[in-house]
């Protein structure tokens, strides 16, 4: 038995010897040759899209016009509960994705989008606003189902270090990969971030390289608007991934809660003027109007 062991002990001594010598010899070749290049990386960038509860009939339909535009996108069924923002993350991990859209909806008419990178951030918080689909612009524009789309950027995002941050985080999650699954080999569209008013307005324009109207005419490059249209109004820039210390506040921003209270005080106030001006009213006709006399037929006769 144990000279069955010191043969087994010397065959690996052996073995071991031999796997050295190899590796030297690969390291020395490789000295000797020219430099490894390093290799090219890859863009993986896949995006899980949810929702909350009590989104309307027009925000599904946007949710589902960005799913046809983005064929990198992993589309999960509704979050339950509004405070619990930590799980996404998880969700997104589950899901093999490192980037997460989030649309939250508050009291049926308020959209807000989360557009963050998981897990470790950052994240924006935007506020959209002007929605228009597909199907209600029924735009002339058409572009092929799962075709990449070249990302144009406002030159006023490369102004501020929040725009660079925004423009970053926005690649990530618009820029269609070429490997990804559902994808196709063409480039027919242009997404369209620009900047005004300080808010984000996007569009999606078709690239037409010949004129309709002149088929056999020379080519002519041009843009023909597809949809979805909307416009985001950026509220805050978190460092983490839906949660963490504020890296950026829009000092402009007003919630639509605040101006919808504004609004109803305003017409509280006209109605509590109105009610005033009719005592008033009342008042001065009281004061107005003479004593009744002792001679007169209503007081002798009654």
């Amino acid at each position: 038995m144990a000279s069955v062991l010191k043969v087994q002990k010397s065959n690996a001594e052996k073995a071991d010897k031999k796997g050295k010598r190899k590796a030297d010899d690969l390291d020395m070749d490789v000295d000797d040759g020219e430099a490894v290049q390093p290799k090219k990386k890859k863009n993986k960038q896949r995006v899980l899209m949810l929702c909350s509860r009590g989104v309307t009939h027009r925000m599904r339909h946007l949710m589902n016009d960005l799913e046809v535009l983005l064929p990198q996108v992993k589309k999960d069924s509704k979050l339950d509960s509004k405070s619990q923002l930590h799980l996404l993350p998880e969700l997104a991990d589950l899901n093999n994705c490192n980037n997460t859209i989030y649309f939250e909806a508050r009291r049926h008419e308020d959209l807000y989008m989360w557009a963050a990178k998981t897990p470790n951030g950052p994240s924006l918080k935007f506020h959209v606003q002007n929605i228009h689909t597909m199907d209600e612009l029924k735009m002339t524009g058409n572009c092929l189902k799962g075709s990449r789309g070249i990302l144009s950027f406002d030159k006023a995002f490369d102004e501020t270090e929040s725009g660079k941050l925004t423009k970053e985080v926005l690649t990530h999650i618009f820029g269609v990969p070429p490997t990804a699954r559902k994808a196709k080999p063409f480039i027919d569209h242009i997404l369209s971030f620009s900047m005004l008013d300080s808010k984000i307005w996007f569009r999606n324009f078709q690239i037409l390289e010949k004129d309709p109207m002149q088929p056999n005419g020379p080519p002519q490059t041009s843009l023909v608007e597809i949809g979805p249209r909307f416009v985001l109004t950026p509220i805050r820039i978190f460092e983490g991934a839906f949660s963490g210390a504020t890296v950026y506040s829009n000092p402009e921003f007003v919630s639509p809660a605040a101006i919808r209270k504004e609004i109803n005080r305003e017409r509280g106030n006209k109605y509590k003027q109105r009610k005033f001006a009719e005592a008033e009213s009342i008042k001065r006709k009281d004061l107005r109007r003479r004593p009744t006399s002792e001679l007169a037929v209503s007081s002798v006769f009654a």
